[in-house]
Formats: structure tokens, C-alpha cells, sequence
């Protein structure tokens, strides 16, 4: 059964190349790059899952473990022209591992890479097919370098000394600067690079509304409700708030300068639009039953909140013009990702997993996890595959508290 899930999660996971630090402080995570808008392969680029509990081995056994361990120069895939060394995979996959469990709620430790040894040969597949996405990028793109100084800098700002940011390098797998700074600008022509590929597709408005008409069913969506509050304390603040908007105050001023959710404050206390259970069932109530357009006071276990609901629409088909642009996008990645495929097929990539592969643990204890995560543990983000013209996108839930 471990086997089985490492491998369903390996080849239904993140990428390498994302860029965050785990601290054990309150201090706040390094800001998250940008994540590509199409995966590299069919199959997205993975990394290990976290250890599961040990249980008998499955039928499906591990890449063999070589008779001797070849040296960190031994090439373990051909790109092209290029050839990838045991030491450059062994690095990217110590990241990969360290961001699983830094999601776990722990700092990485070294022993625990025994834990995803038997995902090393198919991690070296996808790990393949990367380096050859990001071949294809160096021949058109250049780093932005002071972008890369920029993200290197606001992670390196989030620790008060150099002894802290190499602990917590240490602790996501980087390391070192220079390994951190490398991922940041492989990243970064990654991302320039798709994002280039997708603008050469242009979608005709004929071809959308033939998707349309082909898949209309697929963009249902549920009775909406938008909606606008300003939360307060108490009935008497609530009250006060209602009378400035009576006497013509401006309700996101209003918000911005009364309402405690800081979520909404901010926007001037607007929501969105929200689906039926997504908020508090007083403020669902007033949502879904009360007057549009007029002032409502609703009590929850949050307070008081003034809320105006300034739409609501029912339940169906969206119209084609409310989702033209999601069509147009998706069928733009479509054929972006059909190009990068053919793309990378052209490189003839080759791997030698039998490199890679080492001997698994066979009945060892995972590694515990702590009982309570750190206060703050960043995660990494992975790049996203391309988002399914069919889906409908979820409604935001508004941080009342």
C-alpha cells in the first residue's frame, strides 16, 4: 500500500521548482512565486508524497538497487544534448521531499529521504521532462534578474539573521543560496516561457461557441447571492453604522474604517458572490431571503454584521458571454500543451532509473509527525495544470472572523 500511494501521488503532484522557506517562528513565509499556467508534461511533474504508515509491500516492486552506487557524476538522463548528473537529481529531489514534509508541519531532516526511496525512479521520469521544458525555455528566454533578486531578497527578508535564513535553507531542502537562486530563475523562464507559448494560440469566437453549445451542461452553476457587510461588535455599533448609511455615508468607506473582518475590510466589505451554506446560517438567511438593494442586521456568532445584498441570480446555465474567456483560455493551454508535448517528445529524453534507484526501508516506522505544527509553516506552491474549461469556479467564503 505505500508503494502504491507514493506512486499515484508522484504522478499526480507538484513541480520542483517553487521557491518558499519553512520557519519555525511567527514571522511571515516568503511571498510565493507565480505558478505557471501550463503543466510541462501530459503527466504533471511530481513530488514524493509524505511517508505513510508501513504496511506489506505490493506487487509492484521498486526499480532494483544498483550492485554499487554510482558517483554524484554518473548521468542518470539524457535531455537532447544535455546529460543530468546523480548529484543535480539527488538535489532537486531532496527539495521536492522537503516540501512534502514541511506541508506535514516539520523541517526537513535528511533521514527522511530513506521514507521516499522507492519513488526515486519515477520521480526521475518526470523530473526528465522538466529539464527538457526548461531546455526549451533557456533557447528563447532569459531570466529576469531583478525579479530573481527581488523574490530572493523578500525570502531572505523574512529572517533576522544569516544564521536563521541558512537553517531555514537547510530546512526546505535548498541548502544554499545558490540553490535557492537557481530554482528562482529556472522558475522564472519557466513561467515567461508558457506564458509566451499559450499567446501564440488565438481562439476564434466560432470555435468558443461551438465549445459552448458541445459542453453546455458542464457550466451549471448554483443561486448566488452577492453581498456586502461591514461586522461589528455590538447591536449598538451595528445600529450606528445603518444611520451614517442612512444619512448618506459611503458603505466601503464605512468598512474599511468600522468592519473587524479584516478578510472584506479591505474591499470595502464586499464578499462576492456566495452559494447557498457557505456563510453562517443567520447570514446565509439574509443572503438568500432578504431584500436586495436594502440595509439588513443579522446577529452570529461573530457579531453583528450590516450586510446589503446588491445581486442575486438563480440557479442554471451561465450564459456564453459569462464564460466566453474561460473557454478561450482553456482552449488556448489545450493546444499550448499539445505544442510543449511535441515539443519535448522531439528531445528523444532518456533515463536510467536503475541509477537512481536505492534500497527502500522495509517495515521502518515513518517518521512521526509532532503532535502540533510549528506557528508558521509555508508551503510551496505547484505549478497548476490548466484549469478545465467544463469547471465552474468556486465562490469565495468570506472570513467573517
Amino acid at each position: 500500500m505505500k508503494n502504491v500511494l507514493l506512486t499515484l501521488f508522484l504522478l499526480t503532484g507538484a513541480a520542483l521548482t517553487p521557491v518558499a522557506l519553512a520557519q519555525t517562528t511567527a514571522t511571515p513565509a516568503a511571498p510565493q512565486p507565480t505558478t505557471p499556467a501550463l503543466t510541462t508534461p501530459t503527466t504533471p511533474v511530481a513530488a514524493p508524497v509524505a511517508p505513510a504508515t508501513p504496511a506489506a509491500p505490493t506487487a509492484t516492486a521498486p526499480a532494483p538497487k544498483p550492485a554499487v552506487q554510482p558517483d554524484e557524476s554518473a548521468v542518470v538522463a539524457q535531455v537532447g544534448a544535455e546529460k543530468v548528473a546523480l548529484g543535480e537529481f539527488n538535489r532537486d529531489f531532496r527539495i521536492a521531499a522537503a516540501r512534502i514534509v514541511n506541508q506535514q508541519g516539520i523541517p526537513f531532516d535528511e533521514a527522511v529521504l530513506k521514507e521516499f526511496a522507492v519513488a526515486r525512479p519515477d520521480f526521475l521520469k518526470q523530473y526528465a521532462r522538466q529539464r527538457g521544458l526548461y531546455q526549451l525555455a533557456r533557447a528563447s528566454v532569459k531570466p529576469d534578474q531583478a525579479a530573481v533578486n527581488d523574490q530572493v531578497a523578500k525570502a531572505r527578508a523574512d529572517f533576522k539573521t544569516n544564521a536563521e535564513f541558512t537553517k531555514a535553507l537547510v530546512a526546505t531542502g535548498y541548502n544554499t543560496p545558490e540553490v535557492l537562486r537557481g530554482a528562482a530563475e529556472q522558475q522564472n523562464v519557466i513561467n515567461t516561457y508558457l506564458g509566451n507559448v499559450q499567446k501564440k494560440f488565438k481562439v476564434s469566437d466560432t470555435s468558443v461557441g461551438s465549445y459552448y453549445a458541445l459542453h453546455k451542461s458542464a457550466f451549471t452553476a448554483p443561486a448566488q447571492a452577492c453581498v456586502k457587510h461591514i461586522l461589528v461588535p455590538t447591536k449598538a455599533e451595528a445600529d450606528s453604522v445603518v444611520k451614517s448609511l442612512s444619512s448618506g455615508g459611503n458603505f466601503a468607506t464605512l468598512a474599511q474604517a468600522k468592519s473587524q473582518d479584516p478578510g472584506s475590510a479591505a474591499k470595502g466589505g464586499d464578499l462576492g458572490c456566495l452559494s447557498a451554506g457557505q456563510t453562517v446560517p443567520a447570514f446565509d438567511k439574509a443572503s438568500f431571503s432578504g431584500p436586495v438593494g436594502k440595509t439588513q442586521v443579522v446577529q452570529s456568532e461573530y457579531g453583528w454584521h450590516v450586510l446589503v445584498v446588491t445581486r442575486r441570480t438563480p440557479a442554471g446555465i451561465k450564459p456564453l458571454k459569462d464564460v466566453s474567456e474561460q473557454i478561450r483560455d482553456q482552449l488556448s493551454r489545450d493546444a499550448a500543451q499539445k505544442y510543449l508535448d511535441s515539443q519535448i517528445a522531439r528531445l528523444n529524453i532518456k533515463t536510467f532509473p536503475e541509477l537512481v534507484a536505492v534500497a527502500a526501508p522495509a517495515a521502518v516506522p515513518a517518521t512521526p509527525l509532532p503532535a502540533k505544527a510549528p506557528a508558521a509553516v509555508p508551503t510551496a506552491p505547484a505549478p497548476t495544470a490548466p484549469v478545465p474549461a467544463t469547471s465552474v469556479p468556486a465562490a469565495p467564503v468570506p472570513a467573517t472572523k
